[in-house]
């Protein structure tokens, strides 16, 4: 009887410590997509510094936050503003219908050419900027000044842009709040604008010519 006992309990622990590890093994497999929907930040976290170094190449520092000296808060009012008039109320007079058809299609037509327009302007004004690109008034360090592709044409080709794009929805929702809003956008962008020239005439000497030349927001008018 004791040796039964004692056979029983050896076979026991052999079977236990040979299938002990496929157990372990199994249960690690089973409980990782667990873990790694309980705890996503460790992946998350390596993007971390590939976001400093954007922030950084476009000319973001700590001391400029706090001084605000090369325009940061300009960048912050930007965001606010175009944030604001994204979430903006559509309002119409009421009672305003445009009773005539051909008017509807007319205006839906403008305000398409300017949202086509002002795509056209975004998209050209990234691939001509290239490794210039910063939400940044003040120029890159390592910059260089752009005269050529949508440039030729405008000055500030993303503020055009998107000012097209404000004035295209407003005509396309023929909203009385976005109305108001749009010349809010076209003074503030303005003025951004025109910080931004003082940096770049201290930068690049050929500016004033080029700012003599080519318009500022509105190819050919402004």
């Amino acid at each position: 009887m004791l040796t039964v006992d004692c056979s029983l309990f050896a076979v026991g622990w052999v079977l236990l410590h040979s299938t002990q590890p496929t157990v372990h093994f199994v249960l690690t497999s089973s409980f990782s997509p667990l873990l790694s929907s309980l705890f996503p930040l460790p992946s998350s976290f390596f993007l971390l510094p590939s976001i400093m170094k954007i922030l950084t190449d476009w000319g973001f520092t700590r001391k400029g936050w706090r001084n605000n000296s090369r325009g940061e808060y300009l960048v912050l009012l930007q965001g606010a503003l175009l944030a604001g008039f994204a979430i903006l109320p559509v309002y119409q007079l009421p009672g305003f219908k445009i009773q005539s058809t051909q008017l509807l299609a007319l205006t839906w037509i403008v305000a398409s050419i300017l949202g086509l327009t002002a795509l056209i302007f975004i998209i050209k004004a990234l691939i001509d900027l290239g490794k210039n690109l910063t939400p940044l008034p003040y120029p890159i360090e390592n910059g260089e000044l752009i005269q050529t592709g949508i440039y030729g044409i405008v000055r500030h080709p993303l503020y055009s842009g998107l000012i097209l794009a404000a004035l295209g929805w407003t005509l396309f929702q023929m909203s009385i709040s976005h109305l108001i809003a749009s010349p809010i956008l076209i003074i503030f962008f303005d003025i951004k604008a025109s910080r931004e020239e003082t940096w770049l005439t201290e930068k690049y000497p050929d500016y004033s010519q080029y700012s003599q030349r080519v318009k500022k927001l509105l190819p050919g008018i402004y």
